[in-house]
């Protein structure tokens, strides 16, 4: 198990390698966007499945969003981040991501872990997913996560403050004032929708 510092993670992510950090609700693996590939090979992930923008503030992330989801985005954003909440969301045109949905959307989410948005603060947006092999369940230690997915350090300090171990839950912009569940986790959909 390698642990670094958030030092040598940024720079480890500028060159195109991944990390694993904590959130808050589970660990997560996470690299710069145009290196996102790195994460479908890491994971054994199906590349038609989007990874997730984990995001720092608001502000990092709302230039990503459509025009025409952007109130509703930003009130749902503002009544539930940070916290457990992935929101998927059209992309805007001028955007490009290689791990967006083939439907040009995107799932955004910014943690209520001050370890995650302390590093992403100074990265800027990152590609992540849940730290573990597709398909597997997902460990929640430090220890663990190393021992499933070894060749990818891990961001300190050790041990991480405990996570839910429930995964966000996600809800899909449908049209004006009108949100799908995709998965409840944390939030049960009757305190957002």
């Amino acid at each position: 198990m390698k642990i670094i510092s958030q030092i040598e993670a940024f720079k480890k992510l500028k060159i195109g390698k991944p990390i694993i950090f904590q959130t808050d609700t589970l660990p997560a693996i996470g690299c710069m966007p145009k290196y996102s590939e790195i994460i479908y090979e890491v994971k054994k992930r199906d590349k038609n499945k989007a990874l997730i923008l984990m995001g720092s503030e608001f502000q990092q992330v709302i230039d990503y969003v459509d025009n025409d989801a952007r109130d509703d985005f930003q009130k749902v954003a503002n009544n539930f981040w940070p916290g457990p909440l992935t929101i998927v969301i059209p992309i805007k045109k001028t955007k490009s991501l290689n791990f967006s949905s083939c439907e040009n959307t995107l799932g955004i989410r910014i943690p209520d872990s001050l370890t995650a948005r302390s590093l992403i603060l100074e990265t800027g947006p990152l590609a992540t997913s849940s730290a573990n092999i597709s398909g597997l369940d997902t460990s929640f230690d430090a220890e663990s996560v190393s021992n499933d997915l070894p060749e990818v350090d891990l961001l300190g300090p050790v041990p991480w403050e405990e996570c839910s171990g429930l995964g966000s839950t996600i809800i899909s912009w449908v049209k004006k004032g009108q949100w799908r569940l995709v998965r409840e986790g944390q939030i049960p959909i009757s305190k957002i929708i």
